[in-house]
């Protein structure tokens, strides 16, 4: 789950990561209000989006006047930003964050994120503040600092002061980041967090370090005990199909291809993806029902999947608590419910399996079967020719 800057600036203030003043507004109004309350001669105006490269979109501007803080507000807010991170369709800009000027004398990039290589929380630093750490680590990896955290015994000095000395950063400034380090590990490991970026991360003219930016996501299966963090959740910033998977208890991802996935078990799922695309096929979606899905989540999953206007659906499923005329009862009813007029192959294996292809073959709707997940992976890539 993500959350807006502003949202993340709040939550690393409570554990002593220093930010700039900001607030929230909503309104344009509220955006002139904002930047009066902040006082001062220089305010930045910043599109509040869950997607990096707002200020390349035109979505983060500077304003030495409350004129023109209202200018700028009435230009972003309303605007969609079309980013790298957004896809071609962009994010629209529903809230603004209003946020005082600072002294900037130099720019540096701080992330922390869970490696999975290491088993541990990996902080990467580097020069390069305000760019894209993808972008640095393909033509510059030199530019890059990594610590890498033992959870038992956490950031240790020495870790912070090697990484300084790679960066060429000074002694004043290397106390500074081991403080906003140890800071910023705090919120990470009590939060739950997958990922805390700071880009940039500002040395100001005195010395001292400032959060510029702040982008943080957390681990959703550890939501339930991170209330506060789930009150941030804005949906309108989450793809619509997905919040509805998550109400119906379906793991689902939106995709850009054309073929919907209904699949029970996470392992199988990737592996029907795989095939439809080495077929030739684009899947437009991983979805899971689970291995004890009902007939009502089954009707879900299709609405779902028709919802993102798939031009055939492959169901792949193998019977194991999930008996196969149980999802065959299901996916019927779903059809009718449902009135599906996109293909539909069905390919079942395990526990029932023929009373479940005599369940699809007497319920006189039109479903192709398939005897195995290659025959089924060719069957819907043709479906998909045959209709274009």
């Amino acid at each position: 789950m993500n959350i807006h800057e502003h949202q993340a600036k709040g939550l690393l203030a409570q554990y002593g990561v220093p930010v700039p003043r900001g607030k929230a507004a909503f309104s344009v109004d509220e955006a002139v209000a904002a930047a009066e309350e902040l006082g001062g001669d220089l305010w930045v105006v910043k599109a509040q989006i869950h997607a990096g490269g707002r200020g390349k979109a035109g979505g983060v501007k500077l304003a030495r006047s409350i004129d023109e803080v209202r200018a700028h507000s009435e230009d972003i807010l309303g605007k969609v930003l079309v980013t790298h991170q957004t896809g071609p369709e962009g994010k629209e800009v529903k809230r603004l964050y209003v946020e005082e000027g600072c002294d900037i004398a130099r720019e540096l990039y701080l992330g922390a994120v869970v490696d999975r290589e290491t088993s541990a929380i990996t902080f990467m630093l580097s020069t390069e503040g305000g760019t894209e750490i993808e972008e640095v680590a393909e033509e510059n990896p030199d530019a890059i600092a990594k610590i890498h955290v033992n959870p038992a015994v956490g950031v240790q000095p020495f870790q912070v002061r090697d990484a300084a000395a790679k960066l060429g950063l000074d002694a004043r400034v290397a106390r500074g980041l081991g403080r906003f380090v140890n800071a910023l590990y705090s919120a990470f490991t009590d939060l739950d967090a997958s990922l805390a970026e700071i880009n940039p991360l500002v040395i100001q003219g005195d010395g001292s370090l400032l959060a510029l930016d702040a982008k943080m996501g957390f681990d959703s299966n550890a939501l339930y005990r991170q209330k506060a963090v789930l009150e941030l959740r804005d949906l309108s910033e989450e793809n619509a199909s997905e919040v509805l998977a998550k109400e119906h208890e379906l793991s689902y991802i939106k995709l850009d291809g054309d073929i919907g996935c209904l699949v029970n078990g996470a392992g199988l799922a990737m592996a029907t993806m795989d095939i439809l695309k080495a077929f030739g096929g684009e899947p437009a979606n991983f979805l899971d029902v689970g291995g004890s899905a009902t007939t009502e989540r089954v009707t879900e999953a299709f609405r779902i999947l028709l919802g993102d206007n798939v031009k055939a659906i492959f169901v792949n499923i193998f019977g194991g608590i999930m008996k196969c005329d149980t999802i065959a009862s299901g996916l019927v009813e779903a059809s009718r419910a449902l009135g599906m007029e996109v293909p539909l192959i069905v390919r079942l294996a395990g526990t029932n399996v023929e009373l479940g292809k005599s369940i699809l073959a007497e319920s006189g709707l039109t479903i192709l079967n398939a005897d195995s997940m290659a025959d089924g992976a060719q069957k819907a890539v043709a479906a998909v020719k045959a209709g274009e």
